[in-house]
């Protein structure tokens, strides 16, 4: 007996629009990284040791447990990539003020080379694709991601309010 599979029915225009959106983010987000990752890899790092350091570089001093909840990635995990920076040079470690269990962490001046080309080369791709795209395009791009994440996170980014806001 044949097994006759039952078509599925035809997208609509916003569905079709809505899932090449999907593959382009996709295919983005592959090339975004595929740069950085290449970097990295001639550290021997990968994409977990590139959020750390973006993040700490953008947060000096923040603390073990506020990078974990940024993440939102297991203490062991961290504790594999972080250790790994630790020792290479990568970042420096230091007790809290009030509480000297608490670790706080910043770049050193080799993690600070690391980030600054990776977010060289990052920041380099996004500024030409707004470019390309035309004038308000940062802007609009911008609401798009912040339409995408949590809304828990969506506080810690601040951006102009629109015509009318």
């Amino acid at each position: 007996m044949t097994d006759r599979k039952t078509p599925a029915p035809p997208l609509t225009a916003e569905e079709v629009a809505l899932r090449q959106s999907i593959e382009l983010l996709f295919f983005a987000y592959r090339d975004f990284t595929g740069e950085a990752d290449a970097i990295l890899a001639e550290y021997g790092f990968g994409r977990a040791h590139h959020r750390v350091i973006y993040f700490v570089g953008r947060h000096a001093g923040t603390s073990v447990s506020e990078l974990l909840d940024t993440l939102r990635i297991t203490k062991q995990s961290l504790a594999r990539v972080l250790g790994q920076l630790v020792a290479e040079g990568f970042i420096h470690q230091r007790p809290g003020p009030h509480d000297r269990r608490q670790r706080l962490l910043t770049l050193t001046e080799r993690g600070r080379a690391l980030e600054a080309r990776v977010t060289a080369r990052q920041a380099a791709r996004i500024a030409r694709a707004c470019a390309a795209a035309g004038p308000g395009a940062a802007e609009g791009f911008q609401r798009v991601l912040l339409g995408l994440i949590e809304e828990s996170d969506r506080g810690r980014f601040a951006l102009p309010p629109r015509d009318g806001e």
